[in-house]
């Protein structure tokens, strides 16, 4: 019934859904119709020959699709919750692999990170406000994105930053303007580590999640084992738009359940943000 739902608001064409759904009219009908006798609400008005999403339509439409995506990855085991807080991972067939698990805020403190603890303070103090004199000391650190119709775009790199440290200061600045780019995974794994970001753009607050991957030092490099905390704080352009605040450091243990904390020794050494209060 969701996925019916989600085809025809994508298509608005009956034909072409039902096609995609190797599905019937009949068929397709009565689950949009049984949808919204449950919702007590109508998803489509019929203009003419052609569906539009209706306002309630609209609102539903993206945690149904946030449904049937956690849906397709909970299947084969790449999504969870540990202690309520979300854990995914994806392992691709080319040996690339990617785990990530939303951790307590408490463990800013317990991990005993200056950069952690300081970027809290100074975003607090500056009410989220990129320009404020309370971001100068961490900003160096951090990177900064903003929304746009086709997703997450970069649009600052510390010069310190773990990301600059990683790529190389020039390499990093080539990185401005664009987008997060494409993982492999799928569409659906990808909504799901672009879900971090979408939270704390919707709840204006902080996050903090363990990242354990491979990328390389250069384009069609090898790849090195690499794991990270980061923060994410939702914070403000001087137009009070939103700006998504990124801050990774290089974590000393990991609480990825199930994850070898060996993977730590792997990692070279400057993999590691050189942080001076």
């Amino acid at each position: 019934m969701i996925r019916s739902f989600t085809t025809l608001a994508r298509t608005l064409n009956l034909s072409h859904a039902v096609t995609e759904l190797n599905s019937t009219r009949q068929t397709l009908r009565r689950h949009i119709t049984q949808l919204e006798e449950a919702a007590g609400q109508k998803f489509f008005v019929i203009e003419g020959r052609h569906y539009q999403l209706t306002p309630y339509g609209e609102e539903m439409l993206p945690e149904a699709l946030d449904l049937l995506a956690r849906g397709k990855l909970w299947v084969t085991g790449q999504t969870g919750h540990v202690n309520n807080l979300l854990r995914f991972s994806h392992e691709a067939s080319s040996g690339w692999s990617y785990y990530q698990q939303q951790q307590p805020l408490t463990h800013i403190w317990d991990a005993g990170s200056d950069l952690l603890r300081d970027s809290v303070t100074g975003w607090s103090k500056a009410d989220g406000y990129l320009e404020s004199e309370a971001m100068a000391g961490i900003r160096p650190y951090l990177m900064v994105y903003r929304r746009s119709d086709h997703g997450w775009i970069c649009c600052e790199i510390g010069e310190n930053s773990f990301y600059s440290g990683w790529w190389g200061w020039k390499n990093a600045r080539s990185s401005i303007g664009r987008d997060l780019g494409k993982f492999p995974g799928g569409a659906d794994f990808e909504g799901l580590m672009n879900q971090s970001f979408e939270e704390v753009m919707a709840t204006g607050g902080l996050r903090l999640d363990e990242v354990v991957t491979q990328f390389p030092r250069e384009t069609g490099g090898e790849p090195f084992p690499l794991a990270y905390q980061r923060l994410l704080l939702g914070g403000r352009f001087p137009d009070n738009s939103f700006a998504l605040i990124s801050i990774v450091e290089r974590s000393q243990k990991i609480r990825i359940q199930g994850l070898d904390q060996s993977v730590l020794e792997q990692m070279p050494a400057d993999a590691q943000v050189d942080y001076r209060r």
